[in-house]
């Protein structure tokens, strides 16, 4: 256990925890000798990306579960096998921290209306890693979280339009393509023009001589 905790760079007391949380599976014993492999060190390396990548200690364990019994992993958070998002686990307060001062009941209503937010036992569950990152800093920027929210909702009728169009291409054009290898060259498109869109709205008048 010292070798494995070393190898990954934590304590003994924390691979023990893990063990007794069920995060890793028990050791192979010869007699009275704990032996760990190079599976234990991989889990344990998962464990501290998702922990850095925002995950709770309790939705690690639901995914640890859930990759043990076989089951599909969009299970956990009732997403559909071809969820392509990177739901995020966060308790009250963690949620609170993302936006001080701006979790208010409303605001809440909002983003559970929206999708953003789903609840899980104690746990909050945000329907996107990018999009929370994109919405915390929006408001560290001074953008109220209630005027996110609601360019949000604006953004998703433009959205589910335009995934429309690019769906109805591909289904008359590429009847027999994986749709996940055409999914990114569609996506591409859109924030190319997204982008040219920006550069159109935001470019400031030349000043008058």
């Amino acid at each position: 256990m010292a070798e494995l905790a070393r190898e990954a760079g934590i304590t003994v007391r924390t691979v023990r925890f893990y063990r007794e949380r069920g995060l890793i599976r028990p050791p192979r014993r010869e007699g009275r000798i704990a032996w760990y492999d190079d599976g234990h060190l991989a889990r344990l390396r998962t464990i501290a990306a998702l922990l850095e990548r925002g995950h709770t200690l309790n939705g690690i364990a639901d995914l640890a579960a859930t990759i043990e019994t076989g089951r599909d992993v969009g299970e956990v958070l009732g997403l559909g096998a071809d969820f392509e998002e990177t739901p995020v686990r966060l308790s009250p307060e963690e949620l609170a921290d993302h936006f001080e001062g701006e979790v208010t009941p409303a605001n809440l209503a909002a983003a559970l209306d929206l999708g953003y937010l789903a609840t899980d036992g104690t746990d909050i569950v945000h329907v996107s890693r990018r999009l929370l990152d994109v919405s915390t800093a929006l408001v560290r920027e001074g953008v109220p979280l209630a005027a996110v929210l609601e360019a949000g909702r604006s953004v998703r009728v433009h959205t589910d339009a335009l995934a429309a169009i690019f769906a109805e291409v591909l289904r008359d054009h590429t009847p027999g393509t994986d749709p996940a290898k055409l999914r990114p060259l569609a996506q591409s498109v859109v924030a190319a023009e997204v982008s040219l869109a920006l550069d159109r709205h935001l470019r400031t008048d030349p000043p008058t001589p």
